[in-house]
C-alpha cells in the first residue's frame, strides 16, 4: 500500500520538464544534446529589468510583501491591460501570483468542484489537464488537428458542453501549436458561451506578445461575458524572466478574492524583488520584447523551411508562441537499429534523443499523441544542427 495520497498517486510527472531532466543527464555524460524541449526564451533578461531588481535590493524590499501583490504592481498590470487589451480592470481584480502556472492552478482550485467538467481543446498545455485532477475535476477534450491549424469550432464547442461543464481552458497563442485565434473566431465561442451562463473561461495569454500576425486579442474583450473570463499572463515568455517567477491573473472581484485567500494559505506573497522588477518591465514599454519577436519570426522561417525538407513529416506554419507542432505519425511502426519498435510519439521523441540527442516532447503529453513538439527558442545554429540531426535519425528508423 502506498504511503502517499491518491491525489498524488493520480498526478502525471510533467512531460517537458522530464525530457528536459533526460537530456541534462545526457549532457552530464559529455553528450552533446540540443534541447528543444523546454518553453524557455534562450535570451537574458533586459538590463533595464535587472537594473530594477538590483535597485530594489538596495532599497531594502527583501520583507513579505502582500499576497495579492505590491498594489503599484498590480496598478502597472491594470494600466498594461487598458493600455494594450482595451480592458478595464482595477487593481482589486488582479492577484500576482508565483508565475502564470501558479495562477492557472489557484483558478482552477477555486473554481472545480470534484465531478465538475472542464473543456480544453487538444493539443493542450501538459499542466492543464493535470491541475484538473487536482481538483478532482474531470478534463472533456475538443480534438484538433493540423488540417484545422489546430483550432475549434463553435460547434465543437456546444457540443462538448454539458450540465456538469464548469469552465472552459485554452491558450491564445497556444502552447504547444502556436496557434492564434482571431477576434472573429474569438467572437464565435463567446456566443456559444453566452448562451451557457455557468460556464467559466480561463485565457491563458501568457505568449500574448510573441504573435506573428496581428494585435492580441483576448476572449475577455467582449462585455457578455468578460465577467466570467479568467486572464492569466506573466513576465517570463515576454521578458524573458522565466526563473523570476511572476504572473497574475485579472477576474472578476468574487473569483480575485479567493484566489487572493487560497494564496494567503500556501505560498503568499510572491518574490518581492521579482515583482519591483515587473514594474519597470511594464512601465518601460516593449522595445526589448520586439526584438526578441523579431529574432524568433526569422526563427520560424528557418525552422519551418527544414522541417519540410524531411520526409514523413507534416507542419503547418504558426501564428505565435515559438514552437512547431509536427505530425509525425508515419514512422509509428518503425523499428530502429536495434529493432526496437517506434509505437508513439512518447517512443520517438526517446528516440530522437538517445539517437539523434535532440530533445523534443512527444505529443501524446499534449492531448494529440500524432504529434511533437519542439521549441526554436534557441540560437540560430542550434537550430540547423537539432533538425539536421532529427532528419539523419529519422531516416535511419526502417
Amino acid at each position: 500500500m502506498s504511503i502517499l495520497s491518491q491525489r498524488i498517486n493520480n498526478l502525471s510527472e510533467s512531460a517537458t520538464l522530464k525530457m528536459t531532466k533526460l537530456g541534462r543527464e545526457l549532457a552530464s555524460k559529455g553528450i552533446n544534446i540540443i534541447s528543444l524541449s523546454v518553453g524557455e526564451p534562450d535570451f537574458n533578461t533586459p538590463e533595464h529589468v535587472k537594473n530594477a531588481a538590483k535597485t530594489a535590493l538596495d532599497e531594502n524590499f527583501t520583507r513579505y510583501s502582500p499576497v495579492p501583490g505590491y498594489p503599484d504592481l498590480r496598478q502597472a498590470i491594470v494600466k498594461k491591460l487598458k493600455e494594450e487589451n482595451n480592458l478595464d480592470y482595477d487593481i482589486s481584480q488582479i492577484v500576482v501570483s508565483t508565475g502564470a502556472k501558479q495562477s492557472l492552478s489557484n483558478v482552477i482550485l477555486t473554481l472545480i468542484n470534484p465531478g465538475d467538467e472542464v473543456i480544453i481543446p487538444t493539443p493542450y498545455w501538459v499542466s492543464y489537464s493535470e491541475m484538473v485532477v487536482l481538483a478532482e475535476g474531470k478534463s472533456v477534450f475538443i480534438n484538433t488537428d493540423i488540417a484545422s491549424n489546430f483550432k475549434i469550432t463553435p460547434t465543437q464547442l456546444e457540443a462538448a458542453i454539458t450540465p456538469k461543464t464548469k469552465l472552459f481552458m485554452f491558450s491564445s497563442p497556444c502552447n504547444p501549436t502556436g496557434t492564434v485565434y482571431t477576434r472573429a473566431e474569438l467572437a464565435a465561442l463567446a456566443k456559444v458561451f453566452e448562451k451557457h451562463p455557468n460556464i467559466f473561461i480561463l485565457s491563458d495569454e501568457i505568449y500574448e506578445h510573441i504573435n506573428f500576425v496581428d494585435k492580441h486579442e483576448s476572449i475577455a474583450q467582449f462585455e457578455n461575458i468578460k465577467d466570467r473570463v479568467i486572464i492569466v499572463n506573466g513576465f517570463s515568455k515576454a521578458f524573458a524572466m522565466t526563473g523570476w517567477r511572476l504572473g497574475y491573473l485579472a477576474a472578476n472581484k468574487e473569483i480575485a478574492a479567493a484566489n487572493d485567500k487560497l494564496q494567503g494559505q500556501t505560498t503568499s506573497g510572491t518574490c518581492s524583488i521579482a515583482q519591483r522588477a515587473g514594474i519597470v518591465a511594464y512601465e518601460q514599454g516593449l522595445e526589448t520584447v520586439e526584438k526578441m519577436k523579431e529574432a524568433f519570426l526569422r526563427r520560424r522561417g528557418l525552422v519551418y523551411n527544414l522541417l519540410n525538407e524531411i520526409p514523413g513529416v507534416k507542419t503547418n506554419l504558426p501564428d505565435g508562441a515559438f514552437y512547431f507542432f509536427p505530425e509525425i505519425s508515419s514512422f509509428f511502426g518503425k523499428k530502429d537499429a536495434e529493432g526496437n519498435v517506434i509505437k508513439d510519439s512518447s517512443d520517438l521523441a526517446l528516440y530522437l534523443l538517445n539517437v539523434g540527442h535532440v530533445a523534443t516532447v512527444g505529443g501524446d503529453s499534449f492531448g494529440n499523441n500524432n504529434y511533437i513538439r519542439l521549441s526554436y527558442a534557441a540560437a540560430d545554429d542550434k537550430l540547423v544542427e537539432a533538425l539536421k540531426r532529427i532528419k539523419e535519425a529519422l531516416a535511419k528508423l526502417s
